[in-house]
């Protein structure tokens, strides 16, 4: 066979042959090459820096998967994808700006500043609560990240912090907002109700059939049967390939560990710190702060004496300064100053702002999930191997039922509606995380009869990987609505709820009606048969026990006396404010410091975007929309 071919290479067939073949790698191989050169390959311009498409890539990638797993890991719409590559983008710009912005101005961290924060990480530090180098360079490992580039990036983001510092050092709130918004978040209310239960309605006459094929006919959409598809289906995901890889207790342990900061969360505390130089100082501004002094007048103290007031905000035990003071703040009763604190860089006084309990989900809690996580990352070259094989297959013609038995497939028949439930309403039976399930449910009902089956990858964020499908459409049971006979029990029902629901509604409608005409609510409530209740003082941002959750808004809407009326999951609700109690920040000082200090993080942080946007627009980006595009397709 050889011999002959090699007889043919000298004919002039063969020549020719060779002449279109170097043609078309001069016009698709090479021209390409020509081509891409000069091109531009980054996303971004920021005045000489470039952001290029792997860092817009991956800042896309992490902002992706946070927002898939808000959505309950469905799939993002297109829209939402290049929403999300835009934002990311955004964030890369401000970055450059004030990396730019911080070098025009020559601020310069010290190598030392740079060590002293890196031992800070709690993530670098060892059992015994130390900087342990080993657990930098496997955290940098695991990154993919050398050591001299990680310090450039400390440096840069102390840097940029020193700078945002600057810009947020005036943000002070003024007295009348502080004030305005005290009164709004304490002043607490108490109203007058009277309650008009569904339960207690006097339950209506019986009505005829022909009253309930009204109420049939005029809802249809109540009683109606959703259109159902029957698919057959086959998928390749990592579940249906759990036979041919070995997942051992071992691997799932080991991911557990690696991921154990996204199933332990540790308890977080917010407070107030105050350093003093020595004991005697420290005693006297614990004294002054038990006293009743705020924190503003506490940072002035602070000052005088030669310390220092820091206002630490949702910090882990270990992120404290020191050990010392991590014990003590965990130690401490929330809204009490602490005695006087001693550790190794001196004196301080706490006070207890916020505490945040932690959570901690255990591993046999999660088991399930990391052999999901563990199969993804297992059966990644397996299940590439497997989907080519299957999409050659599909495209020379081959149906479903044709598929080879060992490619690791999971084959099924099934009839769903759109929201991948079954007639039964349970979920149909489809091997897969979420995200495939959502899918497959979507293109039953996009698929027409007849289509030929193709295979369609869908990556599933929950898994840390991705799934491959394949259906045709069998059938189509168009919707209809059910006949009477079959949902009279629950017509009726429904008519009863509905007449209920208009009876309460209309004595409710005539209590306040004979209020706002000047009778008293009492003798109106009686005449109804009503009996006045005092509610419990309640504020704005969490009910009282004892008030309907409905009631909060209009009864702080409206004004002493006046009536109002609020429907609730139970029945109706007409109310009278009748005590209206504004807060005094000479009796409250820690909550109206608080107020202050929220509004000046709020102040702070607007300050900080506007400083933001006033280098972007002194140094407009320009951006490859095309590129960026490209990124956020799915």
């Amino acid at each position: 066979m050889i011999t002959a071919m090699r007889s043919y290479l000298d004919t002039w067939i063969v020549r020719g042959l060779f002449a279109v073949l170097v043609v078309a790698f001069g016009l698709w191989g090479i021209g390409d090459v020509v081509n891409n050169i000069g091109r531009e390959t980054w996303v971004a311009k920021v005045g000489s820096t470039e952001i290029e498409g792997p860092q817009v890539q991956e800042a896309f990638r992490q902002q992706l998967a946070q927002v898939t797993k808000m959505l309950g890991d469905k799939e993002p719409s297109p829209e939402l994808r290049r929403s999300i590559a835009s934002q990311s983008l955004d964030r890369l710009i401000a970055q450059t700006l004030l990396a730019q912005e911080a070098r025009d101005l020559h601020i310069s961290v010290p190598n030392e500043a740079v060590r002293e924060a890196v031992y800070q990480l709690p993530a670098f530090r060892g059992p015994n609560g130390q900087f342990d180098r080993s657990r930098l360079e496997q955290v940098l490992r695991n990154n993919g990240m050398n050591e001299q580039h990680f310090l450039e990036l400390m440096r840069t983001d102390l840097s940029q912090r020193q700078l945002l510092e600057a810009v947020r050092a005036g943000a002070m709130p003024p007295d009348m907002l502080t004030r305005a918004v005290f009164d709004f978040e304490f002043e607490r209310r108490a109203a007058d109700m009277a309650e008009l239960p569904f339960a207690d309605a006097k339950p209506p006459a019986e009505p005829s059939e022909d009253v309930l094929k009204r109420w049939w006919e005029n809802h249809p959409d109540a009683y109606r049967i959703p259109e159902y598809r029957r698919i057959k289906l086959v998928v390749l995901s990592p579940q249906t390939l759990a036979k041919d890889i070995k997942v051992s207790d071992e691997d799932l342990r080991a991911e557990y560990e690696a991921r154990k900061s996204e199933y332990v969360t540790p308890p977080k505390r917010s407070a107030e710190v105050i350093t003093a130089p020595d004991e005697a100082h420290a005693k006297q501004l614990a004294a002054a702060w038990k006293a009743g002094a705020d924190w503003a007048k506490m940072q002035q103290e602070a000052q005088a004496a030669g310390g220092s007031a820091i206002d630490l905000t949702d910090a882990k035990q270990a992120e404290f300064p020191s050990p010392e003071l991590g014990k003590a703040i965990f130690a401490a009763a929330p809204d009490a100053v602490s005695d006087p604190i001693h550790d190794a860089a001196g004196w301080a006084v706490v006070r207890v702002t916020k505490v945040t309990p932690g959570t901690e989900r255990s591993f046999d809690q999660v088991k399930d999930e990391l052999r999901d996580r563990v199969l993804a990352e297992k059966a990644t070259d397996l299940m590439y191997d497997r989907a080519n094989k299957v999409d050659n297959i599909l495209g020379s013609g081959t149906s479903l039922d044709q598929l080879p038995s060992d490619l690791g497939l999971g084959a099924m028949t099934g009839t769903l509606d759109a929201e991948g439930n079954t007639p039964q309403g349970q979920p149909a039976p489809i091997p897969g995380p979420p995200e495939l399930r959502s899918a497959i449910a979507t293109a039953a009902f996009q698929a027409q009869k007849g289509d030929p089956p193709h295979l369609i990858e869908v990556p599933t964020p929950s898994t840390g990987g991705s799934s491959y499908y394949a259906l045709e459409l069998e059938d189509v049971t168009p919707a209809a609505q059910k006949p009477f006979d079959t949902v009279k029990d629950q017509v009726k029902a429904d008519w009863t709820r509905d007449a209920i629901h208009k009876e309460q509604e209309t004595a409710a409608a005539q209590v306040l009606s004979e209020v706002k005409g000047g009778m008293s609510f009492a003798d109106a409530a009686a005449k109804a048969g009503l009996t006045v209740r005092r509610s419990p003082l309640t504020g704005r941002a969490t009910p009282a026990e004892g008030v309907p959750p409905e009631l909060v808004r209009p009864l702080f809407a409206a004004k002493k006396g006046e009536p109002l009326m609020v429907e609730t999951p139970d029945g109706f609700v007409v109310a009278v404010p009748a005590t209206i109690e504004q807060p005094d920040p000479k009796a409250d000082p820690a909550d109206y410091d608080k107020v202050r200090q929220a509004l000046m993080r709020a102040i702070g942080d607007d300050i900080e975007l506007t400083f933001a946007k006033a280098l972007r627009d002194r140094t407009p980006p320009k951006i490859n929309q095309k590129l960026l595009d490209q990124i956020a397709q799915p």
